[in-house]
């Protein structure tokens, strides 16, 4: 049982099970940031906070999301692969969602018959928080089903925007618990200069300062989830010029010394080969302006990080940072989506430099992403992006700090894990039980395993982790990964201690071994109804 797992953890970890009071959980989940973007995993963008974590806790160097924003959302929110969360594809009412929200299992919306974080650690005695970004559900607006909302779906408190993507300064969904505020004249949260990392971080640090103050002998659970560095590209200035000339020598010299780093800090393999740089910097027509687009997005990233470092403070100002486990990750790989990139889309927007191209990136009046080329540089040394299940879409880093519960400080585990243990993990720290009902329903199990055995180098027990995203599909089971691109796409094998930059297809060389991953695959996609999709062309279990 899970349950049974903490006790065992807490008594290796030196500290007695019966006096040890639970730890609070924090889960810090960051958006559209690539494997190598943070200091502590190869990049040159400062993050003196979340390395210290890292430095001061584990490092899970094989931690995989779901390769896009809302299923990850799903999944880690309640255990389960998205599908069977009901998230299989996005959750917008746009024509492209529409058209592929085909069944209950790609409704847009969590079923009823799952469990939320909240949900669980309320009913296992967990004072319960969420701040940030929720995407979820489909029903955003005012007077539509709040069904789905935070505080229906087992949180005390919320503060946050329900959809996918917001502007970082005039923001138009903030909704504080179940309230559409106007985050320039909100009582609770008076600002000057709104930011919305700072919005987020400021009300996570209210709420942690308060639960100290009036619940102080209760755990609490706290969902942060940032937007941050999600487009549009808006940084405030200050952050901005930290960067400034950072970016000017181009895409290949930054990817290049991250590649390096990398090796040193022993997250590569230096054996392995770095897939190939997308994007020539001598035929970049305005370098100007490509620069300012990465130096914007470290800006975000920075200011996120300044955030986690406020946070930790009040933590430690409470006495709370010694028993309290975060967990940072991010929700997909990095992004290469081209909103207002092109010429044309910026005209279009009235958001160019008068000579038809798209404006400085930064101010909020802009509505710009980074691009495909920088999106190579932050995945370094992976292959391909947000959306796809090879590596570069689906790696994430993942810290767990915890002074009380883990010893293993500044260590690297690399022992595969994926959204779906997060649930497994907190329940099992809980010293809870998984509720079987919700509301009439029966409850979907969770697909998890519990990652504290990690946290003491014991090994974390499970057969295999899937993946499935606009017919990108993929499984692991031990060293090997199966994975494709596209439902017409042909499977592709790879022995990933080896090659996990995905250079060398084993496919043609082990039929035996695809044969019957392939049959592995299908089985889970029937079982957790990632099949069918509409995606075209239609995929055939045989094939």
């Amino acid at each position: 049982m899970l349950f049974g797992l903490a006790s065992v953890f807490l008594m290796i970890a030196g500290v007695s099970a019966a006096a040890a009071p639970r730890p609070n959980i924090i889960v810090i989940l960051a958006d559209d940031i690539g494997y190598s973007d943070l200091g502590c995993f190869g990049g040159e963008i400062a993050t003196p906070n979340l390395d210290a974590l890292a430095a001061g806790g584990l490092r899970f160097t094989q931690f995989y999301n779901t390769a896009r924003c809302c299923p990850t959302r799903a999944s880690i929110l309640t255990g389960l692969y998205p599908h069977q969360a009901g998230v299989g594809y996005m959750t917008d009412r746009a024509d492209y969602s529409a058209k592929v929200m085909i069944n209950e299992w790609y409704s847009g919306d969590l079923r009823q018959d799952t469990v939320t974080l909240g949900e669980a650690m309320r009913a296992n005695g967990y004072r319960t928080y969420a701040v940030g970004k929720w995407h979820v559900t489909k029903n955003i607006e005012d007077d539509g089903p709040r069904t789905n909302w935070p505080l229906q779906r087992g949180f005390d408190r919320y503060y946050g925007v329900l959809p996918g993507a917001a502007n970082y300064f005039s923001p138009v969904h903030v909704t504080r618990d179940n309230t559409r505020i106007d985050p320039k004249a909100d009582p609770e949260y008076p600002t000057k200069e709104f930011y919305l990392t700072d919005a987020f971080t400021d009300n996570a640090v209210r709420y942690v300062n308060e639960h100290a103050q009036q619940q102080r002998d209760q755990p609490f659970f706290m969902y942060l989830a940032y937007t941050a560095a999600h487009w549009p590209m808006h940084a405030k200035p200050s952050d901005i010029a930290k960067y400034r000339g950072k970016y000017d020598g181009g895409y290949e010299p930054i990817r290049g010394a991250r590649f390096e780093k990398m090796k040193k800090l022993g997250l590569v393999d230096p054996a392995w080969q770095l897939s190939p740089q997308f994007g020539d910097w001598n035929k970049v027509e305005r370098k100007d302006w490509e620069a300012r687009c990465m130096e914007v997005y470290a800006a975000m990233i920075d200011c996120m990080d300044q955030g986690v470092g406020r946070l930790v403070a009040a933590l430690r100002a409470n006495g709370q940072l010694d028993n309290t486990l975060i967990l940072y990750l991010q929700d997909n790989g990095a992004c290469a989506e081209n909103p207002g990139r092109a010429p044309a889309a910026a005209k279009a927007k009235k958001k160019s430099d008068g000579k038809g191209f798209p404006a400085m990136p930064g101010p909020g009046d802009t509505w710009i992403a980074y691009g495909e080329a920088w999106a190579n540089v932050s995945n370094t040394p992976f292959r391909l992006y947000k959306h796809y299940v090879h590596e570069g879409g689906i790696s994430t880093p993942l810290i767990a700090h915890w002074p009380r519960g883990i010893a293993r400080k500044g260590q690297l585990e690399a022992q595969p894990g994926h959204l779906i243990d997060i649930m497994a993990t907190c329940v099992d720290l809980a010293g809870g039980n998984y509720p079987a009902e919700r509301a009439g329903h029966r409850v979907q199990p969770m697909e998890g395993r519990s990652l504290a055995p990690g946290f003491t180098a014991r090994k974390i027990e499970r057969e295999a982790i899937f993946w499935e995203h606009e017919g990108n599909r993929a499984l692991r089971i031990g060293d090997w990964k199966l994975v494709a691109k596209g439902s017409g796409g042909p499977w592709e094998l790879y022995n990933i201690p080896r090659d996990r930059t995905e250079m060398h297809d084993l496919a043609p060389n082990e039929s035996a071994r695809v044969k019957e991953m392939v049959t592995t695959w299908n089985r889970w996609a029937e079982r957790t109804h990632a099949i069918p999709w509409p995606w075209k062309p239609e995929y055939r279990t045989g094939q």
